[in-house]
C-alpha cells in the first residue's frame, strides 16, 4: 500500500506502508552489501574508528574530557551524512556495478550543493547538541567537570547524576529525534535523484517517519543500538557497524520511497 507524499517541487515521491519487522530485511540485505563489497566499508569504519581516536585525544589534551560522551551520542546525528559513500555502493550494486574507493568519494558530486546543505543541517545540530550539553555539565557539576579517570563514576553513579542525566537524556532524544526524522531517507534520495532539492528531501523523509511510526522508531532504535555497540567498544566497532547501517538505510531507503512514474515522466 503506498499513499501519495506533498512535496514542494517535482518530482512527487510515494511513501509506501512498511511491516513492523522490515528494519531485519534492512539489517540483512545490508550485511549482504557488505560482504559484497567490503574494501569501501571497511574503509570507512576504519576512518571512523581512527577519527572517534582522534577526537578523544584532543578532548583530552584540552581538559574537556566532559564532552568524550556527549559528543558519541552527537554522532548519532551526523552518522547519515557520513555514509553517503556506503549508500553509493548499495546504489551501483542494484545495477550489477562494482565499487571503489574513488567511487564512494565521487558519490557526493552528483548531488555536491544539496548534499552539502544536509550536512551543514546535520553538523548545526550537532554543535547545537554540544553546547546544550557542555552547560548541562556545568550546571550540574560546576566549574570543576569530572576528569577522564572519573568521568564514568561521576557521570552515571553519582549521587546527582540522575538529574543530570534525564534531562541530557531527554535533550539528546529530542535532537537525534529530529536528525532522524530529516535523515532517514532524505540523504539517500538525494544521491539517488540529483534533480532533488534538500527541501524536498526533507519533507519526504518527515512524510515517511509519520506514515510508518512504528516501523521508523524500531528502525532508529536499531541504528543506537548498532551505533552504541560500535562507540562503546573503543570505537572498534565501527569498523563494522558503521558500514552496516550505511548500506541497510540504503534498502531502508528504497523500500519506503519510491517517484510517481506519472510525474517522473
Amino acid at each position: 500500500m503506498a499513499e501519495a507524499v506533498p512535496v514542494f517541487a517535482h518530482p512527487k515521491a510515494i511513501i509506501k506502508r512498511l511491516e513492523m519487522d522490515q528494519p531485519w530485511s534492512w539489517l540483512a540485505r545490508g550485511w549482504k552489501d557488505f560482504r559484497a563489497e567490503p574494501t569501501v566499508g571497511l574503509t570507512y569504519g576504519i576512518l571512523a574508528a581512527i577519527t572517534g581516536y582522534v577526537i578523544t585525544a584532543g578532548l583530552y589534551a584540552m581538559d574537556a574530557v566532559y564532552l568524550i560522551l556527549p559528543l558519541m551520542a552527537g554522532f548519532l546525528i551526523v552518522g547519515p551524512i557520513l555514509t553517503v559513500g556506503v549508500y553509493e555502493v548499495s546504489r551501483r550494486l542494484e545495477s550489477g556495478q562494482s565499487s571503489s574507493i574513488s567511487d564512494a568519494l565521487a558519490s557526493f558530486g552528483r548531488n555536491l550543493s544539496q548534499l552539502a546543505l544536509m550536512g551543514v543541517a546535520l553538523m548545526l545540530l550537532m554543535f547545537l547538541w554540544a553546547r546544550i550539553a557542555a552547560l548541562l555539565f556545568f550546571l550540574y557539576f560546576g566549574m570543576d567537570p569530572p576528569s577522564f579517570e572519573n568521568l564514568f563514576v561521576e557521570t552515571f553513579l553519582s549521587s546527582g547524576s540522575w538529574k543530570f542525566l534525564i534531562v541530557g537524556s531527554a535533550i539528546g532524544s529530542v535532537l537525534s529525534l529530529l536528525a532522524f526524522a530529516i535523515s532517514v531517507v532524505s540523504i539517500p534520495m538525494l544521491l539517488d535523484h540529483p534533480e532533488m532539492n534538500v527541501i524536498e528531501a526533507i519533507a519526504t523523509s518527515f512524510k515517511a517517519v509519520q506514515t510508518n511510526p512504528g516501523p521508523m522508531l524500531f528502525w532508529a532504535a536499531l541504528i543506537v543500538v548498532f551505533s552504541m555497540v560500535g562507540l562503546l567498544t573503543l570505537y572498534l566497532g565501527l569498523v563494522v557497524t558503521l558500514p552496516l547501517i550505511g548500506h541497510a538505510t540504503w534498502h531502508a531507503y528504497r523500500d519506503t520511497v519510491e517517484l510517481d512514474p506519472v510525474e517522473e515522466g
